[in-house]
């Protein structure tokens, strides 16, 4: 039996929609009750928010053209302004109406010359007949322009006095958009994240036709039940899928396995699946270069990246900064003395410090330093002689910017900033060959 239901469309329309928004159901019937018939006039407004990769853009483009609904679709990012964005509206409103003759390009300086255009726009027969969607998406992009246009947008069918519904997509909650000066309030519907059995169901419908539903669905759990803990992007997982699963298959290509020796294949695909653990979202290597890495057995070490560390480019000075500031984190300030200058004396080892020196300071973490102390190391360990110049403290600010090095306490503090090294081991190895 179909869970989406309408007199205003046709049963076939509404289970081929069906069968192109899974799991999600819920969502589309909700919005086609407040859509209601083709030319009654709907909410005004409409905002609709959830995580990343919850299928808010595509239920609503794949919605509207099922249904061939009338609508204009824009992203807030790429017209990051409030004229190219009403301009860009008005552009698409000329080519949803056939008896709208192309006209050049009308500027649109203000919400009030917006507001005049649009009716002009909507004056054809087919638009005023039933509702027309504007989907504005990355709603939250508004918030930066002025402070007129978003409540102008909540209030658009009462300015206009046209049957138009202006749909908001974000990932963050309408308590964040919300005017101190007050507004009027849209409909808001909250899209959840997938579980894992959506997941599960969705990735497996883009099984290749050579192998069966069941064992792509095998896989799919597979590849779930590694990456589900860190990752519930479904682009993200979709990429995964595609990308391992020649590997998968290899097996049963080569004929050392069937498709049901869940055992076999599994033993192939999991040291595959840790190498791709390590990239997971960053896209250090193409497609093709991660499908010639897995051909060529490469470890994970020859990945050419973010994660091997190899891609960070540091100014001269900043290098030795960022190595200065990992002996400062894990070096005890007794043995500066010991490490930093040539005649030292001699240092009496203490039972404390016999105690102490079992528990690696790796395991304790880095710990805080003053500014002296870093700039201290650093003169010692570069070979000519560094001057405390603007030059320096900048670079100390963009390492801290980097998220390399993070301030300890405040700014206001009367003693000096205080620093950590964020870096690991391996990284300063990087740097400092």
């Amino acid at each position: 039996m179909p869970n989406l239901e309408h007199p205003a469309y046709p049963a076939d329309t509404l289970l081929h929609l069906e069968s192109l928004v899974p799991c999600r159901e819920s969502q589309v019937s909700m919005l086609l009750s407040i859509f209601g018939e083709r030319q009654q006039f709907s909410f005004p407004s409409i905002f609709i928010y959830g995580h990343t990769s919850s299928g808010k853009t595509y239920v609503m483009q794949t919605l509207l053209n099922t249904l061939q609904l009338p609508h204009v679709f824009v992203n807030c990012v790429e017209y990051f302004t409030s004229r190219l964005l009403l301009e860009e509206i008005l552009i698409q409103l000329q080519s949803c109406s056939s008896e709208t003759e192309q006209t050049s390009h009308v500027p649109c300086d203000t919400f009030n010359d917006f507001v005049r255009l649009f009716k002009q726009a909507v004056a054809s027969r087919e638009l005023q007949d039933q509702t027309l969607y504007i989907v504005l998406d990355r709603a939250e992009q508004l918030r930066e322009m002025e402070a007129n246009v978003l409540p102008a947008f909540l209030r658009l069918q009462e300015l206009t006095d046209r049957n138009v519904t202006v749909v908001l997509l974000s990932e963050i909650v309408w308590e964040l958009f919300r005017p101190s000066t007050g507004c009027f309030e849209p409909f808001t519907l909250y899209f959840p994240d997938y579980s894992i059995g959506h997941l599960q169901k969705i990735l497996s419908q883009n099984h290749p036709p050579e192998y069966s539903a069941d064992f792509y669905a095998a896989y799919i759990n597979i590849l779930l039940g590694v990456f589900y803990m860190v990752c519930r992007d479904l682009k993200e997982l979709q990429h995964l899928a595609v990308l391992n699963f020649s590997k998968y298959c290899e097996p049963v290509v080569r004929g050392e396995a069937n498709e049901r020796d869940t055992r076999k294949l599994w033993k192939n695909i999991e040291p595959h699946l840790k190498k791709a653990m390590q990239t997971v979202y960053l896209r250090e290597i193409s497609s093709s270069q991660w499908e010639r890495l897995q051909h060529d057995d490469g470890e994970p070490g020859q990945l050419k990246g973010l994660s091997a560390h190899t891609h960070v480019e540091l100014p001269y000075y900043s290098k030795f900064l960022l190595i200065a500031a990992y002996l400062a984190s894990y070096n005890p300030v007794r043995t500066d003395k010991r490490f930093f200058l040539k005649h030292h004396g001699k240092i009496r080892k203490t039972n404390f410090m016999k105690k102490h020196e079992k528990t690696s300071n790796h395991l304790l973490g880095p710990k805080p330093f003053p500014l002296d102390r870093l700039l201290a190391i650093l003169y010692s360990i570069v070979d000519n002689r560094v001057a405390p110049t603007a030059n320096i403290f900048s670079q100390i600010t963009s390492l801290v910017t980097l998220q390399l090095l993070s301030m300890v306490g405040h700014n206001d503090q009367l003693d000096g900033p205080r620093y950590k090294c964020t870096v690991s081991l391996d990284f300063i190895r990087a740097i400092a060959r």
